[in-house]
């Protein structure tokens, strides 16, 4: 159920932030460059306006985002007044090591339309491609300008979440958006070189290995990749490696819904759909007690890799009518 939450444009935000300090700022588990970029760009504005802010270490981040998260992170006896939170749509996704946190987040921003509404402010704009255009219309508002690193950080989130501008949620903001982190002085190339044109032995081996392996239903309109624990360990690959891989059934010709399962060490099976216009990722996902976008989802599932896949193959056939 949809809590109250008080919503809030970019320039009342703006304000908000500035009637209050000592900010320690969250993400969601197993944290993308989105929730990483925006969390960081924002903490760092923050600082420059003269408040103290922080980033609550994420225990899950991988190690291609510590970079650009490590200058911002809270000390251990840090003392928060007012908690924040970006790219997260529901307190039950948080960041494993924000228990104390949960019940008292002050402000959301956020560009998922399944947002519960759990902060008592939220900053949403469900027609944003990324969480960080919603962070960069606030900074503008704060401040009236961004520095380069937050521009570079900014540039994180934003291809992240777009696939480097290839994704179809991508709007003319996002280019828009984007032109303006490259004139700040956005570190592109770097950038785009470490996280688009840049893989592991491991992974390239796990790619070829999941695209001989894809299995196709409904016409070839659904495509699942499986990623078991036991296939990670022949390829030699982690966490790190794994960036992205959501991308890869929807590489197939005639399909319009993307399907990965990857298998979890604690039980269960972690899921990614991505899907064309026309085809809700996210009602798919709602059904497993996930959510997320309309092109792009996610959830957890209860089962083995192989019966994930079967429940999430039923589900997408049910979407496409």
């Amino acid at each position: 159920m949809m809590k109250e939450t008080t919503r809030l444009t970019s320039d009342k935000t703006a304000a908000w932030l500035r009637e209050r300090d000592d900010f320690l700022i969250l993400t969601h588990r197993r944290p993308d460059g989105d929730a990483l970029g925006s969390a960081a760009a924002l903490c760092s504005a923050l600082r420059a306006i003269g408040k103290r802010a922080y980033l609550l270490e994420n225990p899950e981040t991988t190690e291609r985002y510590q970079a650009y998260v490590a200058a911002y992170l809270a000390p251990a006896d840090v003392r928060p007044f007012t908690i924040l939170t970006t790219d997260t749509a529901d307190a039950g996704i948080l960041q494993i090591n924000a228990g104390s946190y949960v019940d008292r987040v002050d402000l959301c921003i956020d560009h998922h339309a399944s947002n519960t509404g759990y902060a008592a402010y939220s900053c949403l704009d469900a027609g944003r491609a990324a969480c960080g255009e919603v962070v960069y219309d606030v900074l503008m508002a704060l401040r009236g300008e961004i520095s380069a690193d937050e521009a570079t950080l900014l540039y994180v989130a934003l291809t992240t979440d777009t696939g480097c501008f290839v994704y179809a949620n991508v709007t003319a903001d996002t280019f828009t958006v984007a032109g303006e982190l490259l004139r700040a002085g956005a570190q592109y190339r770097q950038v785009n070189k470490k996280l688009f044109r840049t893989k592991s032995r491991g992974r390239m081996a796990l790619d070829g290995a999941l695209l001989s392996g894809l299995r196709f239903y409904h016409g070839g309109q659904v495509a699942v990749a499986t990623v078991t624990l036991d296939l990670m360990a022949r390829m030699g690959v982690t966490e790190d490696d794994l960036d992205d891989i959501a991308a890869i059934p929807n590489l197939a010709e005639g399909v319009l819904v993307g399907i990965v399962v990857k298998e979890l060490s604690e039980g269960g099976c972690k899921v990614s759909v991505r899907s064309s216009p026309g085809v809700d990722s996210n009602a798919i996902c709602q059904r497993f007690g996930g959510g997320g976008h309309p092109m792009a989802a996610g959830c957890t599932v209860d089962l083995t890799p192989e019966k994930t896949a079967e429940a999430l193959v039923e589900a997408a056939g049910d979407a496409l009518g």
